[in-house]
């Protein structure tokens, strides 16, 4: 099956109310020293499985992103790795690792906020979500709430390296 890959206009939008959690958990690690990056998992009837942040510098744990760290919590909450159905929300695309782990728990949606053009896996550099030779594909929303998402991420380093330089 197809997947449509859109970004998503500005304005009132039910995904808005999952990405300002996701952006609250993204900054959670900012305050921790870690990349602001905030997932949440909601199942089909709306319902918060999960939520989590990037963990990677306090745990020293490479795979510590929010999306895997929130994808386990989310297999637990539902007693099962299956997560058909659900949607994830992310402010950063997902990198490879993230992507194959979507494709692998099933997902049925991702909404991410800002695109990462440098690792993106779910449309900038590698389509993992919807590549139609994996065993499952999963639509991809972009682009809400970016601003905010983006600025994050911005702040984040330009405070790490002290350049004022630094956009993404």
């Amino acid at each position: 099956m197809k997947r449509m890959f859109k970004r998503e206009k500005t304005g009132t939008n039910p995904d808005e109310i999952h990405m300002d959690a996701a952006l609250r958990e993204a900054r959670r690690a900012m305050d921790r020293a870690d990349v602001p990056v905030g997932d949440v998992v909601v199942d089909e009837e709306g319902r918060v499985l999960a939520m989590a942040y990037n963990e990677r510098e306090a745990r020293g744990d490479p795979t510590a992103h929010a999306e895997i760290l929130a994808l386990r919590r989310a297999a637990a909450e539902r007693k099962s790795w299956r997560l058909d159905g659900c949607t994830v929300y992310v402010t950063l695309e997902p990198c490879p690792m993230c992507a194959g782990a979507l494709v692998a728990a099933r997902v049925r949606r991702l909404v991410y906020g800002a695109a990462d053009p440098k690792a993106g896996a779910a449309l900038s550099l590698y389509n993992i979500c919807a590549d139609p030779r994996l065993n499952h594909e999963v639509e991809v929303v972009w682009g809400v709430k970016e601003e905010e998402a983006s600025s994050l991420l911005t702040e984040f380093f330009r405070n790490r390296r002290g350049d004022e330089g630094v956009t993404l």
